[in-house]
């Protein structure tokens, strides 16, 4: 569990992060959507919160253009509670628990540009 983000649930904060890779996420209709992965996140006084987060590209992701690896960015997000987990309706056994994300990322900029 990301016990960092969870002391700042359903708050909006400032965080920076590294850009590792884009990828790609199935939808349930239509082409599968782009997705970016980020390392090292961090809040604005440097404290790790989570070592990665994957976000869906957004409009604010798209206005920065491709971004090479180890671009570092900075961003506000909410912290939201999610349940991660499986369900054996069968066996009954439920193995959800409540996890943590960021989510609505704005004020997207680009803080050191990668080497």
């Amino acid at each position: 569990m990301r016990d960092e983000l969870k002391k700042h649930n359903e708050t909006r904060t400032t965080f920076t992060a590294k850009f590792i890779r884009y990828g790609l996420k199935s939808s349930y209709r239509g082409y599968p959507k782009k997705t970016l992965l980020f390392q090292d996140v961090r809040s604005i006084d440097g404290k790790i919160k989570t070592d990665h987060v994957w976000f869906t590209i957004t409009k604010g992701f798209e206005a920065l253009s491709e971004l090479a690896p180890d671009t570092v960015i900075k961003f506000d997000a909410r912290v939201k509670p999610y349940t991660k987990g499986y369900v054996n309706y069968r066996e009954l056994i439920d193995e959800r628990t409540t996890d943590y994300r960021l989510s609505h990322p704005t004020k997207i900029e680009i803080q050191k540009a990668a080497q």
